[in-house]
């Protein structure tokens, strides 16, 4: 039955598809939005996402509450219109939207060949830091959890290879050999650590215990290589700003719980800058 319901999720995303590319990237991106606005409640819970809002801004106000969740899926919807034009933001007109803040650091990483690891979260257009990274010219693998629909996995699979990055890992202890395999051939990681996880650790998220990732603690510890943190923030419209920052590196004595706090520390502190344009639905502290 579930393969039934995911079939005709891939028509229906398929059929968008083709109405966004006759539309074009920034008419889409709106429209996508503000459907997403009105659909998006329907397919997660409000509980979650008020509970999770509540618990990363304990004071803050209803109407306040309310803005964060509209804007929250219509980022979503801007997200799911722009995969259309992943290529057009790599080598098309719309390279030109957007912007890299720290661009000598990446600079710098090609130049000496160092291999870091990139940590962020599901903000704004996430996706295009690792293909933004990636098309610098840093040697780069991305980790990433494929889609339960298998039919739509397909695409954006083939989407993210192409466009994004071409060296994919999928999580897993699969995943983990591949990622150590190109980390001994000097490739750079990029993942993302705002998400649960069944084999992490407990660490301190906006005050809460969360389980936790611990990849970029094992990587840094048997590599001794920095963390570099990326920001993304949506300006206007389908324009993006990227701030690379500077790496953080970390004594090798220091223990994986060390380090694991001190990187949710920091993922903390690029949500709150828009907390509008971070994914709220998901069930981060169950």
């Amino acid at each position: 039955m579930k393969y039934i319901k995911y079939f005709f999720q891939f028509l229906l995303a398929t059929m968008c598809f083709i109405i966004f590319k006759i539309l074009g990237a920034s008419i889409s991106s709106k429209i996508s939005g503000k459907i997403f606005e009105f659909i998006g409640p329907f397919f997660r819970s409000e509980e979650i996402i008020n509970s999770n809002i509540k618990r990363a801004i304990p004071n803050i106000q209803p109407d306040e509450i309310k803005k964060i969740k509209k804007s929250m899926w219509n980022n979503y919807g801007r997200i799911f219109a722009e995969y259309m034009f992943i290529k057009n933001f790599r080598i098309g007109k719309l390279s030109s939207n957007i912007d890299i803040v720290g661009k000598d650091i990446l600079d710098e990483i090609i130049k000496s060949k160092k291999k870091v690891i990139f940590i962020s979260g599901h903000l704004s257009n996430f996706e295009l830091m690792a293909m933004s990274i990636e098309k610098a010219g840093v040697s780069l693998s991305a980790i990433y959890r494929p889609l339960n629909n298998i039919f739509l996995n397909k695409i954006m699979e083939t989407i993210r290879k192409k466009y994004i990055c071409k060296y994919q890992i999928k999580k897993g202890i699969g995943g983990l050999k591949n990622l150590i395999k190109l980390k001994n051939e000097n490739f750079s990681t990029a993942l993302m650590i705002d998400q649960r996880v069944s084999e992490g650790i407990l660490s301190n998220f906006f005050g809460i215990k969360a389980s936790t990732t611990t990849i970029p603690g094992q990587l840094i510890k048997k590599f001794h290589i920095p963390v570099v943190p990326v920001y993304i923030e949506r300006t206007k419209d389908i324009r993006f700003k990227i701030t690379i920052h500077k790496p953080i590196y970390f004594n090798k004595n220091d223990t994986i719980q060390h380090i694991t706090d001190e990187l949710n520390k920091n993922l903390e502190a690029m949500i709150i800058k828009k907390p509008e344009q971070w994914i709220w639905s998901h069930n981060r502290w169950k």
